[in-house]
């Protein structure tokens, strides 16, 4: 037997399929701090210790997508090995907070395969549960790959695409928060006077700000990730192919947008859930991303009277300003945008 792997080709998914994927990952201060370093987040929950301990959470927490993108770098060496792009994510649930110490680990169900016309690729639809080393499910979601055939003539199960729902109800909201105590939340610590029912749906909200990608930062952070994609890293093959250069792995432009969408947001503490996510075009080093925000809709979580939900569409350009919302011309997104993504996010009320 070989000593090395070439990865799963779409070929090889089997309907029904359960992969557990390796390693286990302990995150640390360290992991959040390099994050930090990388992205610039400054949500004051995630931030500091005190914050976060005086409205209810036993210390900060690890940064939600932080979370997300470790237990998706566990997925990729038996998923995405060998895919030519991330297509989109749906039904992505945060079901616990994760703290420093904590020990992450996945598993993926191969629920969906369609091959595509060209007979070269087909699209892979897997959903993957990130737990806690206490067995805890910390995070689940549903992604779709489109993964390359080692052989074009192979056979391949019968096409079937899931139906999933387009929005997560707001009742399942909530199991990464704590109940907060909202009288402590200070909202001059966290950087906006904002509170969840000063938002309205309809709102459009420009984040100003914009950030440049750098070659070294999205391979050190998808290094964070233990992601092995070999198109983020490999420029030998990458030279060869459509593009001619390395991808960005597509969960760097998520955590870039929202970090600039501090500005505007900085009280939507939390990613309670992902309902849709499209990367609508690539990203590579030397383009500036910039982000803005609409409230599509405003609820209240059964239960819970210390916060609300926001479900917010975050839309990511590349070397393009977005004091004019960039977004649709006609039935195609205009030519900037790089990221489509649909998620609810928790306000103090």
């Amino acid at each position: 037997m070989a000593k090395t792997s070439a990865g799963n080709f779409f070929e090889d998914f089997r309907l029904g399929q359960v992969i557990r994927h390796a390693t286990s990952r302990t995150l640390t201060s360290g992991d959040a701090s390099l994050y930090m370093s990388l992205f610039g987040p400054r949500f004051a929950v995630q931030s500091s210790d005190a914050f976060a301990s005086a409205i209810g959470y036993r210390r900060a927490p690890l940064d939600d997508l932080l979370v997300f993108h470790v237990v998706f770098g566990k997925s990729v060496p038996d998923i995405s090995l060998n895919a030519v792009a991330n297509l989109g994510y749906a039904n992505c649930l945060f079901l616990a907070p994760v703290y420093p110490g904590d020990t992450l680990s996945a598993e993926s169900e191969v629920i969906e395969l369609k091959e595509n016309s060209n007979r070269k690729t087909g699209i892979v639809y897997v959903r993957t549960r990130g737990c806690r080393q206490d067995g805890a499910a910390v995070l689940e979601f549903v992604r779709w790959v489109m993964v390359r055939k080692r052989d074009e003539a192979a056979p391949v199960p019968g096409d079937h695409v899931p139906r999933l729902p387009s929005v997560l109800e707001p009742k399942l909201l909530g199991g990464a928060c704590p109940k907060i105590d909202s009288k402590a939340y200070d909202f001059v610590l966290a950087g906006s006077p904002h509170r969840f029912g000063d938002y309205k749906p309809g709102e459009r909200i420009d984040h100003v700000d914009g950030t440049t990608v750098e070659e070294a930062e999205h391979q050190m952070a998808t290094r964070l990730y233990q992601n092995t994609a070999r198109i983020h890293f490999d420029q030998y093959s990458a030279a060869q192919s459509r593009f001619h250069r390395r991808l960005i792995y597509g969960g760097h432009v998520i955590s870039l947008a929202r970090a600039l969408s501090f500005n505007g947001l900085a009280n939507a503490f939390h990613i309670a859930a992902i309902n849709g996510g499209r990367h609508v075009a690539p990203l590579f080093a030397g383009n500036t991303v910039f982000a803005w925000s609409e409230v599509l809709a405003a609820s209240e979580i059964p239960g819970r009277s210390d916060v609300g939900a926001l479900r917010i569409r975050t839309v990511a350009t590349r070397d393009r300003t977005c004091e004019e919302f960039p977004f649709m011309i006609g039935d195609n997104y205009e030519p900037s945008v790089v990221l489509d993504l649909d998620y609810w996010a928790l306000v103090p009320r």
